[in-house]
């Protein structure tokens, strides 16, 4: 009887063994942002910026720093787009917003900008989902960082609670 509980413990140590989580893992689950979300992150940025009376440039990306929606108002340059592009860029390198990693990154911010498309400027901030990066939007052409980024958050604030509870 006794030889029957100890082998019935080592059982049941090798069964947990066995069945407990796989450290190495071939399929990682993931949340990516969508066309429609990013979509309306850059219509809503657009739109702040217009209603202060600025023309911008927004690009949303997604976790990777490929962009999903590049948009630009009438008379935006090209280079408006390259510079939103490059802020959401730093966005995605820092998983905080370009003006956050400027302030923290001070020292080095020179040697940061010649990073092939990031720039730290004030404009770039993520799109967050329960704490976890999806993307970044990334506003430029308003007279100011700050202002920049306060059409950015405009914009995820317009999506925000719909990305909040998607499934």
């Amino acid at each position: 009887m006794r030889n029957d509980r100890s082998l019935n413990g080592w059982i049941i140590v090798l069964m947990a063994l066995l069945s407990g989580p796989n450290h190495a893992t071939d399929l990682v689950p993931t949340r990516l942002l969508g066309l429609d979300p990013a979509r309306d992150i850059a219509t809503a940025a657009v739109a702040a910026c217009r209603k202060e009376g600025y023309q911008v440039a927004v690009v949303v990306t997604d976790r990777s720093g490929d962009p999903v929606v590049i948009m630009r108002d009438v008379f935006v340059s090209k280079y408006m787009v390259e510079i939103a592009r490059n802020k959401a860029n730093a966005v995605v390198m820092s998983n905080s917003s370009s003006g956050e990693l400027r302030t923290n990154m001070a020292r080095i911010r020179e040697e940061l900008n010649e990073l092939d498309g990031v720039l730290l400027m004030e404009g770039g901030l993520p799109i967050r989902v329960n704490g976890g990066l999806i993307g970044a939007v990334g506003v430029s052409g308003a007279p100011g960082g700050d202002k920049d980024e306060a059409c950015a958050q405009a914009g995820i604030e317009a999506v925000q609670e719909r990305l909040d509870f998607a499934d």
